[in-house]
């Protein structure tokens, strides 16, 4: 269903005039540390390796079914059409439950991700697990590339995209569409990924992961990470819409988005978000030692942000069909709130006198 412009308008400014009381799912889905706002910025940490731990697990049941996948695949001398033929009942299953796992990961990254990307000392691994661009772009590329029995694909890309393309077939580099659950039809998300690629990729994710868990012990958050996060992380909205605008859940079958096809990019959003708030509840304290007023509103204005954003996800969920244009006035709506907020962030740190790392 197609939204005017000017309802959208209003609908963003209701949504955030009482988003403080709302009681949806999408208020149950934050963490429920951020509701506890204190000043030990230990529990910031906390949440980071609950994530960590999470990823690191959900990562390890990929590395165990990629390895199996490519087994099986080794039987059939990589042949993946004749190992589908003669296994097909297996192999549908393994990457069911491939793309359940993928699933799982997902959000147990985002919802961390406003820690790592926003930490100097921790973005690095946001390039390579989450970011990262190929080897056209020099810049943003990942810094690894991923060796197979066969071939070197170099800087090809980050780790979760590397893994969802090859998953649902949306890079034919690395993956074949075909018939996998037999029933005589190619559908969108029918693939077989190569498996000497697959498998590979899979392996440098869960060396990745497991460095990523290793540094976060390591970290020891200060004020000055926690704010920097913030103002880096927030004001990232309009670049999240537009990869929704491109992403099936917008365009359908014109998408020119390959990522974001496992889950919509508004849940994205939406756990990003998420883990900001916990973020901002937990430096909140020092915040308010500059201005307590505006640091309330600050955190409210934060929180309005994020209701913004899972309300879109759960209506899209529940069959709400948006528009390019829908997204493109969504997205400046929320990148206006969200440089907003970044901007009394960085109004506080000048007063307190903490200096950005942006």
């Amino acid at each position: 269903m197609r939204i005017a412009p000017a309802f959208l308008c209003v609908a963003f400014l209701a949504l955030a005039a009482c988003g403080g009381d709302d009681s949806s799912d999408s208020a149950e889905k934050k963490p429920a540390a951020s509701k506890e706002a204190g000043t030990n910025l230990a529990a910031i940490k906390t949440y980071l390796l609950d994530h960590t731990q999470r990823l690191t697990g959900d990562i390890a049941t990929l590395k165990e079914n990629a390895q199996q996948y490519h087994d099986l695949a080794e039987q059939s001398d990589f042949d993946t059409k004749k190992m589908l033929a003669d296994n097909q009942e297996e192999v549908a299953t393994l990457l069911a439950d491939a793309k359940k796992t993928f699933r799982a990961a997902n959000p147990a990254y985002e919802e961390m991700e406003g820690v790592v990307a926003g930490v100097p000392s921790l973005a690095d691994y946001d390039v390579i697990i989450d970011a990262g661009g190929d080897s056209s772009d020099p810049e943003s590329a990942v810094p690894f590339s991923i060796k197979t029995e066969d071939k070197t694909y170099k800087q090809p890309g980050n780790l979760f995209f590397l893994t969802e393309s090859a998953l649902f077939g949306t890079e034919p580099k690395w993956s074949t569409k075909a018939d996998v659950d037999g029933d005589g039809k190619v559908e969108f998300g029918e693939s077989l990924p190569d498996p000497r690629f697959y498998n590979a990729a899979i392996e440098e994710f869960d060396k990745q992961a497991k460095e990523l868990d290793a540094s976060a012990k390591e970290w020891q958050p200060t004020e000055q990470d926690a704010l920097t996060a913030l103002v880096v992380m927030t004001p990232t909205m309009s670049e999240y819409f537009e990869a929704w605008k491109n992403s099936r859940f917008v365009a359908g079958s014109n998408a020119t988005e390959k990522s974001f096809v496992g889950a919509s990019r508004l849940q994205d959003i939406a756990d990003i978000l998420g883990g900001l708030e916990l973020i901002y509840a937990n430096v909140k304290p020092k915040i308010a030692e500059a201005n307590a007023e505006q640091a309330d509103q600050t955190g409210k204005s934060l929180s309005q942000l994020e209701d913004f954003a899972a309300r879109l996800r759960d209506e899209e969920a529940g069959g709400k069909q948006f528009t390019a244009e829908d997204a493109d006035t969504l997205g400046r709506q929320a990148q206006d709130q969200a440089e907003a907020i970044a901007g009394q962030i960085t109004q506080a740190a000048k007063q307190l006198n903490i200096e950005l790392e942006t």
